[in-house]
């Protein structure tokens, strides 16, 4: 292999890219996804609508109206039994909370009242976290309303709670991070594979075929050009982005992270470049993609931890550059971790890189002639 050839050849690659819009607003999409991945989290509960039908009219009734405090909900509505159901009906309210008359009297008398709490389940991403936030407020109200004359006996044991990493426990800075790791390998593929198939729908691939250039040569400088304009705009997206502009501190060394990202890119697009193979046109890789992007992105570990899933599961996805990358990443970029602690997953990028170029290698070669 000639490295001439291959820079001649990446040359192509990389002004074939810039003169394809689409895939160039990929690349800006990629920036925009990391931003509204971190503020747009369904987890977090945020400026939810809440109407009280305060029917007890005491001190306690409105100090658990005065607890609903933003930034989890907007100032209550003080409304009446008969406007509720309206409300809820026109989405005003996502939450209705209903205290009856005499609930201050009962609980002091030992009683156990009961309020009644509305809840507009279609509004699916807040009704289960909200109606959690909403228990826990009232319960606090009450005990502390219970407890405001007795001195509170000394708890058994003291637990100091400490949550590191993420000490606010902001979901913006797992979701900014998340969405990084992510689109590196949804676009390594999919640049991959589309300049690939670009050869074939405009017949470049003939031209290849009669230039003193071989198989090889044609592949590193795809796998050179994708992964360096996907790596460069994964720098930019955690330097701009992640850092400037959401000011999600990282905690570990950035080129570290820079660093299991380009061994992954050989593996991702290898993939790319394999699954191009096997498709004719860009209609069939992109259905090709809906078949391989969903297991690699849901059973990788990065939606939910690889030690909740079935241990056969587990097993399969070691053989996914996915599963180590976003070990690797996860530990570099929230933990701090260095490389005597990520040397495993670097070395089974590696590995795996390997095998998939040499994959891609054979499959190209049927491809070309």
């Amino acid at each position: 292999m000639r490295l001439s050839h291959v820079r001649l050849l990446a040359t192509k690659e990389f002004r074939g890219l810039i003169r394809d819009p689409l895939l160039l607003l990929l690349l800006v999409v990629y920036s925009l996804s990391v931003y509204t991945s971190a503020t747009a989290m369904p987890e977090a509960l945020n400026r939810a609508t809440i109407g009280i039908v305060d029917e007890d009219a005491s001190p306690l009734s409105r100090r658990i109206g005065d607890a609903f405090l933003a930034p989890y909900f907007v100032p209550p509505a003080q409304i009446g039994i008969e406007e509720m159901d309206a409300r809820m009906d026109a989405g005003v309210d996502t939450f209705s909370l209903v205290i009856p008359p005499g609930f201050q009297r009962d609980l002091l008398a030992g009683n156990r009242p009961e309020m009644q709490l509305n809840v507009d389940a279609t509004r699916v991403s807040q009704a289960f976290s909200g109606a959690g936030y909403i228990q826990a407020i009232v319960s606090a109200e009450a005990n502390t309303w219970l407890a405001r004359d007795a001195a509170s006996p000394a708890p058994p044991v003291d637990l100091a709670a400490r949550a590191r990493f993420n000490p606010a426990l902001d979901p913006s800075w797992f979701g900014a991070i998340t969405s990084v790791i992510s689109s590196v390998t949804m676009l390594s593929i999919i640049l991959a594979g589309a300049a690939l198939i670009r050869e074939r729908e405009r017949g470049t691939v003939e031209h290849l075929l009669v230039m003193p250039v071989r198989p090889a040569e044609i592949m590193a400088a795809k796998i050179l050009t994708t992964g360096a304009v996907v790596l460069l705009a994964t720098a930019a997206s955690v330097i701009l982005v992640v850092q400037g502009v959401l000011g999600v501190p990282i905690a570990g060394a950035l080129w570290l992270f820079l660093l299991g990202a380009a061994l992954h890119l050989v593996a991702t697009t290898s993939l790319g470049i394999v699954l191009a193979t096997f498709a004719g046109t860009m209609p069939q890789f992109a259905l090709m993609l809906l078949m391989v992007l969903l297991p690699l992105q849901i059973l990788s570990g990065g939606m939910t931890p690889r030690e909740s899933m079935p241990e056969a599961v587990q097993y399969v996805m070691l053989a996914a550059p996915n599963t180590h990358f976003i070990a690797l990443s996860q530990s570099v970029l929230f933990r701090g971790a260095g490389l005597s602690v990520v040397w495993p997953q670097l070395l089974a990028l590696a590995l795996i890189g390997a095998v998939l170029v040499a994959v891609a290698l054979r499959r190209i070669r049927g491809f070309l002639r």
